[in-house]
């Protein structure tokens, strides 16, 4: 279903079911033979969800094979996710053990980072997504018996509406530093959205904060059309295997401001790694020409904001 400015999901349906995708390759991650992660709340919450595609997945009665025949690689899509994961990770523990006690968490989806990382005594983690997604994934893991190892603080809110005054209401603190997480989020937002996001957060943080996001450098139109044809192919490769989602439906193609060079003229002191960087450093196979093709020009940003 095509998007529009006003439409909901929960986690099997529209944007959120690419939450439930996320979380599938964590589980997988996880699991592999040389985990880089460790997330053992990723493969419960999709069986949680309920899925078939996607518990298949975690389950391995559906192999990572089968999918990736000339399509987006789900194998690769594993990688990635297994240098993202890890590199959110160690943005969060390096900044709070520089001193940040406030961690944000936009569109948290089945993220469990409250749940699994060793946050420092005083952190408080704020989880801001959809009502129906938070409730979910709170019950779910209260039924797992898991505990937070920090203060969580859920702020049930679409990000369209006035997250800032709820994540306030919750107990936020715009005065002191704060760390930020805009994972896998910025694509499903139209270009001027992704701005205002990223203004928000700006004037949210007080210096020293911290930041880590995805940026994507300006792709020519002729490139975001082949990335939206292989898009297509990955959506049809599933679609046999019982789940029909068109990604070409969910995220916003077309000019958009790179969000690392907007936030460094924002104040923000950044460091950027690439997906194709991320991979060598951590002992997985390079990428190949079709690789390069889905993710050579992402990078993963992470910085600080100047006084």
């Amino acid at each position: 279903m095509t998007r529009t400015d006003n439409d909901t999901w929960d986690l099997a349906s529209s944007v959120g079911a690419t939450a439930t995708m996320v979380a599938a390759a964590r589980a997988l991650a996880t699991n592999a033979e040389q985990p880089l992660i460790d997330d053992p709340y990723a493969d419960p919450l999709v069986r949680a969800v309920g899925v078939d595609f996607f518990t298949r997945l975690v389950t391995g009665e559906l192999g990572l094979e089968d999918l990736d025949d000339d399509t987006v690689g789900m194998q690769r899509m594993t990688d990635n996710m297994a240098v993202r994961t890890k590199f959110f990770d160690e943005f969060f523990s390096d900044a709070t053990r520089a001193g940040v006690q406030q961690a944000v968490i936009l569109a948290s989806g089945l993220d469990s980072r409250a749940y699994r990382l060793a946050w420092p005594t005083g952190v408080v983690v704020y989880e801001i997504d959809q009502p129906d997604v938070i409730a979910f994934k709170s019950a779910a893991l209260s039924e797992l018996g898991a505990e937070p190892t920090a203060e969580r603080r859920a702020v049930a809110v679409d990000l369209r509406f006035d997250w800032p005054a709820a994540l306030i209401d919750a107990g936020f603190d715009p005065g002191r530093p704060s760390a930020w997480s805009a994972e896998g989020l910025l694509g499903y937002l139209p270009p001027d959205a992704q701005d205002r996001l990223l203004d928000t957060i700006t004037e949210l943080s007080a210096p020293g904060s911290w930041i880590a996001v995805e940026s994507v450098p300006h792709i020519d139109p002729e490139r975001q059309e082949q990335a939206a044809e292989r898009m297509r192919e990955a959506s049809q490769r599933w679609r046999e295997h019982g789940f029909d989602l068109d990604f070409t439906e969910l995220i916003y193609l077309g000019d958009r401001n790179e969000a690392a060079a907007y936030l460094e003229e924002r104040g923000w002191r950044l460091t950027r790694r690439s997906v194709r960087d991320l991979l060598v450093a951590n002992g997985l196979p390079p990428m190949d020409d079709e690789d390069a093709a889905d993710f050579g020009e992402l990078q993963y940003v992470s910085g600080i904001l100047s006084a």
